[in-house]
């Protein structure tokens, strides 16, 4: 499950046009002034339904407390003698139990440890969910994370609205590597391309704006995109990979979608992110 607004997983008409009363509530809220941003861009489940165990993955289920003293929920899968570690931002949809057979898939490939976080109101994590405070999830995730003995090399993986929290991160904390999949530009550059019709950029106050944070990351970039992305747009990676620093490495996979890129580019995919990270012993 990933992106921004994969409001259009669960509200792919209202940037159709093709219901009624979906775009009908849309016209409310910009008739009546509301912010659209927690309805259209965040969408957590509280529903846990699955977890490492059910793989036969050794996990840690940790709380975590963050600046602004919100308990947030995160997991932590090890891997014997791993050199580095992934700290694993998701998309905007579900919460970690939706993504435990990806979990697996990237713990056997890639030989990593993997601490992953459900951002505030997502799963078990307590708080409200905000732009700024995904931020401060991902600051204490960190800070949990380089308190480990052997943690070794941190990368930082962000999927979708994920990159958004990835890249931030990035300019706050010292990391080995920052590897995005499907980023997009900005949240008002997605309203753009999936609500067009209707002026809902006036009305969004969450930037989540990668555009003009990506010039300043300093580290290695890995950028992997599907080019049949239905929800952000191929040309937004693409975008972003051009504004970025020279060290950079741009990955397609060839007939991907949004949530489907990892199982679309099979062990190809792996070989690029195994060389990414081994290129940083």
């Amino acid at each position: 499950m990933s992106p921004i607004l994969s409001s259009l997983k669960r509200a792919n008409s209202l940037s159709r046009g093709t219901s009624p009363a979906s775009s009908l509530l849309l016209i409310f809220f910009i008739l009546s002034g509301c912010c659209v941003d927690k309805s259209f861009i965040f969408f957590p489940d509280r529903h846990i339904t699955t977890t490492p165990a059910d793989v036969n993955l050794p996990y840690e289920d940790i709380t975590l407390t963050t600046k602004d003293k919100i308990r947030i929920n995160a997991w932590y899968v090890p891997y014997l003698n791993a050199k580095w570690t992934l700290l694993w931002f998701h998309g905007n949809g579900g919460n970690l139990s939706d993504r435990v057979r990806q979990i697996q898939r990237f713990h056997d490939q890639l030989q990593i440890n993997i601490l992953m976080v459900d951002y505030r109101e997502y799963g078990k994590s307590e708080g409200e969910v905000s732009e700024e405070g995904t931020y401060l999830d991902a600051e204490a995730a960190f800070d949990y994370l380089i308190s480990f003995p052997n943690h070794g090399k941190v990368f930082v993986y962000g999927q979708s609205l994920g990159c958004a929290v990835a890249t931030e991160l990035t300019l706050r904390r010292h990391v080995d590597g920052l590897i995005l999949e499907a980023p997009f530009l900005s949240v008002r550059e997605m309203a753009k391309v999936h609500y067009g019709w209707l002026p809902v950029g006036a009305l969004i106050t969450t930037q989540y704006d990668n555009a003009s944070k990506i010039g300043k990351v300093a580290v290695p970039l890995l950028i992997l995109h599907g080019d049949h992305d239905e929800t952000v747009p191929y040309t937004h990676g693409q975008r972003l990979f051009a504004l970025a620093n020279p060290k950079k490495q741009f990955y397609t996979i060839k007939n991907a979608g949004h949530n489907d890129i990892d199982l679309t580019g099979g062990a190809p995919y792996f070989k690029v992110w195994a060389d990414f990270l081994k290129a940083k012993m």
